[in-house]
C-alpha cells in the first residue's frame, strides 16, 4: 500500500469535513452523550468553522491518504492560532486522527513525524497537545514518542466540560 500526505485546501473541505466528523464520532462517541457529541460536531466541524481554519496563516491540515483513501488528518497551529498561549516558538498538534480500519498500521507515527518536521523547519522549541484524560491509549502514544505532562485544560464537549491533559515534548 501506498500513503502520501498532501496539504489540506478549501477545496477539501468537504473531505475535510467528514473525515473529522467520522473519526471524532468513533473515538468518542461511546463515552458521550448523543446530545453532547452532536452539538460539538456541529459547532467544530461546520462549513463555516472550518473554512476559517483553514484560511487562518497560523494554522496548517494535512490530508493522509493510504492508496486513493483518505485514512486520516492532521491539523497543526501556530502562533495565536493556539488553543493555549503556549508563545512563539511553540507549535501545537489540534487533531491528529485516523479512520479506524487505518489504525495500528503505523501512519499515526507519519502523521507525528510529519508535525515534527514542521515544528523543526519553523524553529520551534516544543510541540504540544491536548489529550482526553480518559484517553489511555492516546496518552500511550504520546509517552512512546517521548511526550511528558505540562499541564491541563478545560475541553468542552457540547454541554459537558471535560480535561485535557496538556503534552509537550521539547525539540
Amino acid at each position: 500500500m501506498t500513503s502520501q500526505l498532501k496539504p489540506c485546501t478549501l477545496d477539501d473541505l468537504a473531505t475535510l469535513q467528514a473525515v473529522s466528523r467520522e473519526t471524532f464520532t468513533a473515538t468518542f462517541g461511546a463515552q458521550n452523550t448523543p446530545a453532547d457529541l452532536a452539538a460539538y460536531l456541529d459547532t467544530a466541524y461546520s462549513s463555516a468553522q472550518l473554512t476559517q481554519e483553514l484560511t487562518n496563516p497560523e494554522s496548517q491540515f494535512y490530508l493522509l491518504y493510504q492508496d486513493a483513501t483518505v485514512a486520516g488528518y492532521l491539523k497543526l497551529n501556530t502562533g495565536a492560532a493556539q488553543t493555549e498561549a503556549m508563545g512563539p516558538n511553540d507549535l501545537e498538534i489540534e487533531r491528529i486522527y485516523l479512520r479506524t480500519a487505518f489504525q495500528h498500521q503505523g501512519l499515526g507515527k507519519r502523521l507525528f513525524q510529519l508535525a515534527l518536521e514542521q515544528a523543526q523547519r519553523q524553529r520551534k522549541a516544543q510541540i504540544w497537545l491536548g489529550v482526553w484524560e480518559h484517553n489511555l491509549n492516546a496518552q500511550n502514544f504520546y509517552h512512546r514518542l517521548g511526550f511528558h505532562q505540562v499541564g491541563q485544560h478545560t475541553f468542552t464537549l457540547g454541554s459537558d466540560p471535560q480535561t485535557d491533559l496538556i503534552y509537550a515534548k521539547d525539540l
